[in-house]
């Protein structure tokens, strides 16, 4: 695990305050403030679990159990570019098993250590991550993967090396 000294920006700080007073209990602004240290960081260590529990007047535990519940929450440092892969029927059935085959080999990615728990794998570069994700909502366009942000359907497995080429 990637460690860093977490050094809240004032900006982050002021948009973290003002998130907070759309709730009326402080609790409720865990999932935002969560968000908003993952969009920034790209992931969440420990040292974020706890600032986000002291910010909110919370334990460190309620708030590493909101972080292990969802998924869409990462513990550890993500590659320059995060893939996601999407695994549900439709799109393994339409090939996405393949896809992460296909991206993991052409980025070089060792997924053999992978599980629920450590979902993402990252290649001995840093430039690629990868994980699947559960759905990415185009279930007729599938596979689809999506970088960073960035949403691709219809990707066949021996188009890996063209997508990656896009992100250099």
């Amino acid at each position: 695990m990637i460690h860093f000294r977490m050094e809240i920006p004032s900006e982050l700080k002021a948009k973290i305050d003002e998130v907070i007073t759309h709730y009326p209990v402080k609790r409720s602004a865990v999932l935002p403030l969560l968000h908003l240290i993952q969009h920034h960081f790209r992931f969440i260590n420990d040292e974020a679990v706890t600032w986000v529990a002291n910010k909110l007047e919370l334990e460190p535990i309620q708030v590493l159990e909101v972080v292990t519940f969802y998924p869409g929450f990462r513990q550890t440092a993500p590659g320059k570019y995060h893939i996601r892969v999407c695994r549900t029927l439709s799109c393994a059935m339409a090939g996405s098993y393949e896809l992460m085959e296909s991206l993991c080999k052409t980025a070089n990615i060792d997924r053999s250590h992978t599980d629920h728990h450590h979902p993402i794998a990252v290649s001995a570069d840093g430039k690629y991550s990868i994980e699947f994700a559960e759905c990415l909502a185009s279930c007729g366009t599938g596979p689809v993967c999506m970088v960073e942000d960035d949403f691709h359907e219809a990707v066949a497995p021996e188009k890996a090396a063209e997508l990656l080429g896009k992100y250099q």
